[in-house]
């Protein structure tokens, strides 16, 4: 197939959940900007290269409104980054009040404090696994470990009832979906009213919370509109677990599908732990997809010419990749000399729940080679369920060890 006598239509086969499709090394080399069909049906830039793709995550040139919104792209079905949100005229405005407002949640000396507590947290989750597998032999590490340290860590950040979890976890499976059609859009809306009460509810007690402080600051500023804070909670919630309860999931797969990483984790926890982490952070790629931006202009780049209003799909994975930054690319490898990655973005944009996400990973994975040694998947690879969702990730995670 010629590259670019046809438009591709996403998303691109994958072999399996942990590798990406092999055209993507072609696009790299021979056309890092390619006209692409969305799922949706809409024409779109795909981007693969690294330097296409980590310069176009900090160029302002770029953004994730839209002039005309009714009329732009949409790059799925689903309804988490479908199409354009926030507003044209005030984005770069609107984005820089948030991170003023969010930084200090999300700061290192917070995560840090929150260390202990994930600590906690992971130890009851393999204490409850560990008595499990006595009894069954099997146990799910996905729904005992990968998914409720997250949503506990992100519900006491925010200030959302832990009690909730269930709820909104499954609104949000339900938004990502990209099977669902409308399902999707109607989820949203749930999980909006579901904010918009959660919000209401706080406004008699306000507490030390990024909810309650978003209450405080939309209060005192007229200027930030009570359904874009509203949004931004749900974004928060949504955001705040998803990634991470997949980076867990991939973590584990690339980890125990080449025992030698396994064991050197096993035989160096603490001293091995963040390298691990990057190289997941790097290799892990969850959706199919990427991250969508606008043109604001007509741009000039790698020998196309992008016109404003045109969409674009930025992917990560593919950029992360790159055998033009990489050594063996593809391989999963913590020991690399390459430590820079794109898989928090860059830019102004890089994700604000970084040091969240860095921290739940650390204490996952060197809590797990530590008191699971000899664990193993008790499936194989091609046969886990994959998640029907624009983020991705495996639905289960079957794993056994030799009980002492």
């Amino acid at each position: 197939m010629s590259i670019d006598a046809e438009r591709l239509k996403l998303p691109l086969a994958r072999p399996n959940v942990l590798d990406l499709a092999p055209l993507y090394e072609v696009l790299r080399r021979e056309a890092p900007i390619a006209p692409v069909t969305t799922p949706a049906g809409d024409p779109a830039w795909l981007v693969t290269r690294y330097e296409e793709v980590r310069l176009l995550l900090g160029d302002k040139r770029f953004g994730r409104s839209h002039q005309e919104p009714e009329k732009a792209s949409r790059i799925s079905t689903a309804a988490v980054q479908d199409g354009p949100t926030g507003e044209y005229a005030t984005e770069e405005a609107d984005h820089t009040r948030m991170r003023r407002l969010l930084t200090p949640a999300f700061s290192a000396k917070r995560m840090r404090m929150l260390g202990e507590n994930m600590e906690e947290l992971v130890d009851s989750c393999l204490d409850a696994l560990i008595a499990e597998h006595e009894k069954t032999g099997v146990v799910d590490l996905h729904r005992g470990l990968a998914f409720p340290l997250p949503v506990a860590m992100i519900c006491g950040l925010l200030g959302v009832p832990e009690e909730d979890n269930e709820l909104f976890a499954s609104l949000s499976e339900r938004m990502a979906g990209t099977e669902i059609g409308e399902e999707s859009h109607k989820a949203r809306e749930e999980f909006f009213r579901y904010m918009v009460g959660l919000v209401e509810s706080k406004r008699g007690a306000l507490g030390e919370d990024v909810i309650s402080d978003l209450v405080r600051a939309q209060a005192e500023d007229p200027s930030f509109d009570y359904v874009e804070m509203v949004r931004l909670c749900v974004g928060l919630l949504f955001a705040g677990h998803e990634t991470t309860v997949n980076r867990i999931g991939l973590g584990v797969l690339f980890l125990l599908t080449d025992r030698s990483h396994w064991d050197a984790l096993v035989a160096d926890p603490d001293g091995r732990v963040d390298a691990v982490v990057e190289e997941v952070m790097r290799l892990g790629a969850p959706g199919d997809l990427g991250l969508l931006r606008y043109a604001r202009e007509d741009v000039d780049i790698a020998g196309v010419t992008i016109k404003a209003g045109d969409a674009l799909v930025l992917s990560i994975n593919a950029a992360n990749r790159d055998v033009s930054v990489y050594s063996e690319a593809e391989e999963f490898n913590p020991d690399r000399p390459e430590r820079t990655h794109l898989g928090f973005g860059h830019g102004a944009h890089f994700c604000i729940g970084a040091s969240l996400a860095r921290t739940e990973l650390r204490v996952v994975f060197a809590a797990l080679a530590k008191r699971l040694p000899s664990m193993r998947l008790a499936k194989e690879l091609d046969q886990l369920q994959v998640r029907a969702t624009l983020t991705g990730g495996v639905a289960e995670l079957p794993v056994t060890w030799r009980s002492a």
